[in-house]
């Protein structure tokens, strides 16, 4: 592969990794609740998660999402519909997502549990999809071995994912010991939830 190829990749994707949407706000929330270490688990589900939209998007999958546009609209209502949920849940002060007091939440779900939200979340994120059909693609160049390209764009992809929502997810941890009343908690929630009506709006209206 052209090197100077990947030297375009590495800050584009790094870019789209780090601007907010529901993966690095699931980080971020979850590293405020139940601690970094287990957020682990969650990112290991949206890494293979990640890379499973990448592939699909490449082989053709969001291909027919592109040449069936109803299709696309309807996946884009629901991560919508999905994220209002979210930001609702945390406007209410409840839900997985949402903050509750300052003491470690390690028993909210299971390693696996974690696992499964990560990856679902990868799969489901109308964001994710669009950026895999727009930007990878492009990145690919025929004449060159498609395997070896496609795993190598996937593996800078994952990590970059990795990268960004440790961050996301140590800057919780920071932001957990902050909250020292309720009202600060809820204030936090607010915040949070008022984001994910933002980026469902966004997604609506995109």
């Amino acid at each position: 592969m052209n090197y100077q190829i990947l030297l375009v990749f590495i800050p584009t994707f790094f870019f789209v990794s780090i601007t907010p949407g529901m993966c690095m706000t699931l980080a971020l929330g979850l590293g405020m609740s139940v601690g970094f270490k287990r957020t682990l688990w969650m990112m290991l589900g949206e890494v293979v998660g990640v890379a499973v939209v990448a592939v699909s998007a490449v082989l053709g999958i969001a291909a027919i999402m592109v040449k069936l546009p109803w299709l696309f609209v309807i996946f884009k209502i629901i991560g919508a519909a999905y994220l209002a949920y979210l930001g609702y849940e945390m406007w209410q002060s409840r839900g997985k997502m949402a903050l509750s007091d300052l003491e470690p939440q390690t028993e909210t779900s299971s390693n696996v549990g974690l696992i499964l939200q990560g990856f679902v979340t990868a799969i489901a994120n109308p964001k994710g999809w669009a950026f895999m059909i727009s930007l990878l693609p492009p990145f690919i160049n025929p004449q060159n071995d498609f395997v070896v390209q496609l795993s190598l764009l996937v593996s800078i992809i994952m990590l970059s994912e990795f990268i960004c929502m440790s961050i996301y997810a140590a800057g919780g941890k920071a932001l957990r010991q902050l909250l020292l009343n309720q009202q600060n908690v809820k204030m936090m929630n607010r915040i949070a939830g008022s984001l994910m009506f933002g980026v469902a709006v966004w997604l609506l209206l995109s």
